[in-house]
């Protein structure tokens, strides 16, 4: 069986207080390694037929392929958005010791 690789899974929350509650759940799961949060971020969407324009916050989450579904189904049941986004990104290279880390940090 092929070692867990790391990815990237991006979402955003629309505010500081549900931005952590996702992080630390996906942290004291086990989902992730880390997840940082980006503040006072804008985003301009379609959603039901109108533009929106909102500030959010973006989550980072570095996560493992063994992990993904898990870190999706966490994200949309702590979300209170209909539609959270969740956007997986795999790496091109990750560093040999944060691989390490991050295979520790999710298992």
């Amino acid at each position: 069986m092929t070692e867990p690789q790391a990815l990237v899974v991006l979402s955003t929350a629309p505010d500081e207080a549900l931005a952590r509650r996702i992080a630390m759940t996906l942290i004291e799961e086990r989902l992730a390694g880390c997840v940082n949060l980006i503040p006072a971020i804008r985003s301009i969407y379609r959603w039901e037929g109108k533009v929106c324009d909102d500030a959010e916050v973006l989550l980072i989450c570095k996560t493992t392929t063994a992990r993904k579904d898990e870190v999706l189904a966490a994200i949309r049941r702590v979300h209170t958005y209909a539609c959270p986004e969740a956007i997986v990104l795999p790496t091109a290279d990750v560093a040999a010791p944060y691989l390490g880390w991050l295979r520790e940090a999710t298992t």
